[in-house]
């Protein structure tokens, strides 16, 4: 099958793929509404994989439409409006590690490192920068009450995040997809 450069926004019009990224959306909504442990203002989930692996396999574009989706179904879910800076964070989670994805060449070691780099830094603009802003800005939360409890939540789940996408880059799903349907792969297995 073909593959996609640039932000991928022809692969959106694959029904396959549209598919695929409607299951993926799904399991984000069940990983983060559902199956989570909620800490008064910290959540620790694992939504945000599906998001980052939706980027990486199908491309930018793939990858913010599952995190907005995702963030706004979510939201009307649970009966409150969606909150502008969260959906932003949403979004960028699967924007940047498809974006850096591009450096993921040469050693299995250094394309570990370079998709924990991805995960790190989109979860230091999404998770402490973006979503602590929203709570903050749009909720009303005092800064210096929630920041600690949100750089616990940042420390635990990041090195979670990375193991998961990981081990989903280097799986034999990322190979049955890139057989059986377009995907985005500037960057070499």
């Amino acid at each position: 099958m073909q593959k996609h450069d640039g932000l991928a926004l022809g692969i959106l019009k694959n029904t396959r793929v549209l598919c695929v990224l409607g299951v993926m959306t799904a399991m984000v909504i069940v990983l983060n509404r559902v199956l989570r442990v909620d800490v008064g203002f910290a959540r620790f989930s694992l939504g945000s994989v599906c998001t980052v692996m939706a980027g990486i396999w199908f491309g930018p574009a793939a990858g913010a439409c599952v995190g907005f989706m995702a963030d706004l179904l979510g939201s009307l879910l649970q009966g409150y409006a969606p909150n502008p800076l969260i959906c932003s964070a949403a979004i960028l989670w699967g924007v940047i590690p498809a974006l850096m994805i591009r450096f993921v060449n040469g050693s299995r070691t250094r394309r570990i490192g370079m998709l924990c780099l991805s995960v790190y830094l989109t979860s230091v603009i999404s998770t402490l920068t973006l979503n602590t802003l929203g709570l903050v800005l749009m909720l009303g939360y005092q800064f210096k009450s929630i920041f600690p409890t949100r750089l616990v939540q940042w420390a635990v789940m990041t090195p979670v995040h990375c193991v998961l996408v990981c081990c989903l880059y280097f799986s034999p799903i990322g190979d049955f997809l890139q057989k059986n349907m377009p995907t985005y792969r500037p960057g070499r297995r």
